[in-house]
């Protein structure tokens, strides 16, 4: 039995090697995400994100607690930055959410970003994919939180939460950060300091000054810490989704999602191609990159007039 159909059979461990997989890359992704598809696509998907310091993991803590109340099947996907040594998250799963360990009805993974902008790693949509198919019911993902650059979040989460706290600062810098028009609920977390709930009537305020829609963004007051205010965060959350499920928008969007995800496997497949073979079948063209003799532009014209060769190269032909 191969690791997909151990995966599929429950194999944590299974699971585990092909979320490597994915982070690392591995050729056969594309193969192993197409043999899965059939288990998954019942996964609801929660994003968490804002800026650093905000309290996201406690949160997320608080919310697996919540979900699993509901007797509801968790996966979570913590999203940290890279390790300037390894390359791996910095924040490891056995760090997070100790609690959680040992039920079996939850599943941590930490994943670096590897430098990827938009508070994403690359293979966060794909482990998305496998926890669905593993029979995760709601997968949160908690990103990086890199201020300005979050708006991936969007193409991955049916609901994006978005975490901020009281001292983060004018709430202008949201509207800067682009975080206005991605959250679907907002949440003003350590609310038991100043200034909560000025953020919390600015924010409302910002909010009713956008193009009327059919959501209505509600902002919310926190203390994750002390478990104040997560029931009700999490009636948001199910209340958005019966929305999604409902708002031919929202399924619209849905789609185009799909249809970018689409394009990003068949760009990312055919450049794994084209820079493993290029060298030895073009070695003097990229011998002239290299040196300054050809640029890159001229080069790539060249190679793409090439029909014939471009044809083996992409067949494996050459």
């Amino acid at each position: 039995m191969d690791l997909v159909d151990r995966m599929l059979a429950g194999d944590r461990v299974a699971l585990a090697k092909l979320m490597s997989r994915a982070e690392n890359e591995a050729p056969d992704l594309p193969e192993v995400l197409a043999r899965i598809a059939p288990r998954g696509g019942r996964a609801y998907t929660i994003g968490i994100t804002g800026p650093p310091g905000a309290g996201k993991s406690t949160l997320v803590d608080r919310l697996v607690d919540k979900l699993r109340v509901e007797q509801a099947t968790v996966g979570v996907i913590a999203v940290d930055p890279s390790s300037p040594f390894s390359g791996g998250a910095v924040l490891g799963d056995r760090i997070r959410m100790q609690s959680h360990c040992l039920d079996p009805e939850v599943f941590i993974r930490s994943l670096s970003t590897r430098g990827r902008r938009g508070g994403l790693a690359r293979a966060t949509r794909q482990m998305v994919r496998l926890l669905d198919a593993f029979g995760k019911g709601t997968i949160l993902i908690e990103t990086v939180g890199v201020g300005q650059t979050e708006l991936d979040i969007m193409e991955v989460a049916q609901t994006v939460v978005v975490v901020l706290v009281p001292e983060a600062g004018d709430t202008i810098q949201v509207m800067k950060a682009g975080l206005l028009e991605i959250a679907h609920i907002f949440v003003v977390n350590k609310a038991d300091r100043e200034g909560a709930f000025r953020m919390k009537a600015e924010l409302e305020q910002m909010l009713h000054l956008r193009p009327a829609a059919s959501w209505t963004v509600p902002v919310l007051l926190t203390e994750a810490n002390r478990d104040h205010g997560i029931t009700e965060l999490l009636a948001a959350i199910h209340a958005h989704r019966r929305y999604v499920a409902s708002d031919g928008a929202a399924q619209r969007a849905a789609a185009e999602h799909r249809v970018r995800e689409f394009f990003d496997v068949l760009s990312g497949t055919l450049a794994g191609r084209l820079e493993s073979r290029v060298p030895d079948a073009y070695a003097p063209l990229l011998a002239r990159v290299r040196e300054g003799a050809q640029d890159p532009y001229g080069a790539a014209v060249e190679l793409l007039a090439d029909r014939d060769g471009l044809r083996r190269l992409l067949d494996g032909d050459e």
